[in-house]
């Protein structure tokens, strides 16, 4: 896939979301834990560069800032869950003058205010101000687990309202073609449901009883 094709990708896994990426993927690479979108409204896509901290650090995610790349989304996690602040306002700076595209925190943020106001597309697992040394070099570019998923460097990292999905670098021209062809069949669903036309019969749910009624 060219550089101009794997943007166009990206954007459209963006677009449709994580609730039609999910079906197109097969119902793979849901990021099945609760998270706080921190900037209501905001959605992403893009390349994972994944951050496993030292448990209770945080040097790793001041690492990881000077490797970032434009459009990445910076995972960052730790061994175990836990309710440490590895980001705030002053990691979220670096991170959108670095030109990365979201975090997905595995653990704490913290100056929520603040980073609700700089705009930068965050979900987080936990908000807590307790903070982190600074004293375990942790690890980058490896693979993680967050909420079930593994995420590899270069997996795609979807996020909006709903949640997060992750889709194999490998596999995302066919989800975008799969969400794509989802997209445009409720496209056509939606004017006929306006105008009181069932699923269960649109869909051929109703045969599914076995008696047709």
């Amino acid at each position: 896939m060219s550089s101009r094709e794997r943007t166009k990708a990206l954007r459209l896994l963006a677009d449709f979301g994580t609730a039609t990426v999910c079906e197109a993927a097969g119902g793979e690479g849901i990021v099945d834990v609760d998270l706080k979108q921190v900037v209501p409204g905001s959605r992403v896509a893009g390349p994972a560069r994944t951050v496993l901290c030292g448990q209770g650090d945080n040097l790793a995610v001041h690492e990881a800032l000077a490797a970032v790349r434009p459009g990445e989304v910076l995972v960052i996690t730790m061994p175990e869950p836990a309710p440490f602040g590895a980001v705030g306002e002053l990691v979220v700076i670096q991170a959108r003058a670095c030109g990365a595209a979201g975090l997905l925190v595995d653990v704490a943020v913290r100056d929520v205010a603040e980073l609700k106001e700089i705009g930068l597309p965050i979900w987080a697992r936990f908000v807590r101000v307790r903070g982190t040394s600074k004293t375990d070099p942790g690890r980058l570019d490896v693979p993680v687990v967050v909420g079930g998923a593994t995420i590899r460097p270069g997996d795609i990292v979807v996020m909006d309202d709903d949640g997060a999905v992750v889709v194999p670098a490998e596999r995302v021209e066919e989800v975008a073609e799969g969400a794509r062809a989802r997209e445009d069949k409720e496209s056509r669903l939606r004017p006929k449901l306006r105008a009181g036309e069932l699923t269960y019969d649109l869909l051929g749910l109703r045969a599914k009883r076995g008696d047709g009624g």
